[in-house]
């Protein structure tokens, strides 16, 4: 099974729904975890079973970040938002450094984040 966290801000959770329901058919065969709202909007209009934590700034970033260190994700993708500060930028920061550290793949951008997800497929079909 392949361990995949799902995380967008605000002005891009959209764009995660767009992608996810465009890869759906590699989604549905992973083990997801997203933060509450963008786990929520991905169940309503994609149809994907997600297990959610807190919200980002309520900490489900952190919680997210935990897994990762427990060897529990095997690749993240984190939509961010470049030109909007978040309140709660010191636990983005802390998830993208606990990729790094632990040398989980990272998707910060649509264009990378196909580059996992046909990654993903590749594991699946092997």
């Amino acid at each position: 099974m392949v361990n995949v966290a799902l995380i967008a801000h605000d002005k891009k959770k959209l764009d995660l729904a767009l992608f996810a329901k465009e890869w759906k058919d590699v989604f549905k065969n992973c083990k997801l975890y997203a933060t509450k709202t963008t786990g929520k909007i991905l169940k309503e209009k994609v149809g994907l079973e997600i297990q959610t934590f807190e919200s980002g700034p309520l900490g489900g970033d952190l919680q997210i970040g935990a897994l990762a260190v427990g060897g529990k994700i095997d690749f993240v993708i984190f939509l961010r938002d470049p030109l909007t500060a978040q309140p709660h930028e010191p636990d983005v920061s802390a998830v993208l450094r606990i990729c790094d550290v632990h040398n989980i793949p990272l998707a910060t951008n649509l264009a990378s984040a196909e580059a996992i997800v046909l990654e993903i497929q590749k594991k699946l079909n092997n």
